[in-house]
């Protein structure tokens, strides 16, 4: 059974229709990229599933569980967590008190305080630093180590190297390594091409709120990709006129 799956949504933003009768599964531990130019549907697809923003139709499932119409804090508690654009930290809190929030959907498991400074030890000497007063990297890895400490079975994304030095970006994927490969299912909302296609074991890619590609990410070339990305490629695997 799949760990997520998503039939035949649509989202949206008044009479804007973000999402487009999107549909696929996610098994366990799997990595999936979703890539796709500004404006595609991405970050809303990924809000939807976390239930921060309720579709118009279709169905979001966590296994045999009907999650379309529950609530965000709910769906953490389900096990779905979301790392947004931009990070949303409470920058008047300090790194420790941020990643205690992740710890208050009361869901168990491996992720804690002593396993997320080993995942991200850049945190370790900022610990009573107030987020406020993070580089962006450090800012990055106290909201990825806040959405761990939920020990979500689905982590979502959004744009984790937005706004980051590539070095910085360098610094974050490395440490990322560490989880990436933990068992947890992710969907990585990534605007660097070549960086999603390492991480990932699957690749989707949406234009104007449709999949137009959905291939395993050792089975297509970023070539493939890039030609989905600008509309050169349909999904059954012909070409745009």
């Amino acid at each position: 059974m799949s760990t997520l799956s998503i039939q035949e949504l649509d989202v949206r933003h008044g009479l804007l229709q973000a999402v487009r009768g999107v549909s696929f599964q996610i098994d366990k531990g799997d990595v999936l990229a979703l890539v796709g130019a500004n404006g595609a549907g991405k970050t809303t697809l990924l809000r939807s599933i976390a239930g921060a923003h309720l579709p118009a139709s279709g169905r979001i499932l966590l296994g045999d569980r009907d999650l379309t119409q529950v609530p965000s804090h709910k769906r953490i508690a389900m096990g779905i967590a979301l790392v947004p654009e931009g990070r949303r930290l409470f920058s008047q809190m300090t790194v420790e008190e941020n990643l205690l929030l992740g710890k208050t959907s009361g869901r168990k498991g491996a992720w804690n305080i002593a396993r997320v400074f080993d995942a991200f030890p850049n945190l370790v000497p900022r610990r009573h630093a107030k987020t406020g007063q993070l580089s962006g990297g450090e800012q990055q890895a106290t909201a990825i180590g806040r959405a761990l400490m939920s020990n979500p079975d689905v982590l979502l994304l959004d744009e984790v190297s937005l706004g980051l030095s590539p070095l910085v970006v360098d610094r974050v994927y490395e440490q990322l390594q560490t989880f990436l490969t933990s068992g947890t299912t992710i969907i990585l909302v990534e605007q660097d091409l070549g960086r999603a296609m390492r991480v990932a074991s699957r690749v989707i890619c949406m234009l104007e709120g449709r999949i137009v590609l959905d291939a395993p990410a050792a089975a297509v070339s970023r070539d493939e990709v890039t030609q989905a990305y600008f509309g050169l490629h349909r999904a059954d695997g012909g070409r745009a006129a």
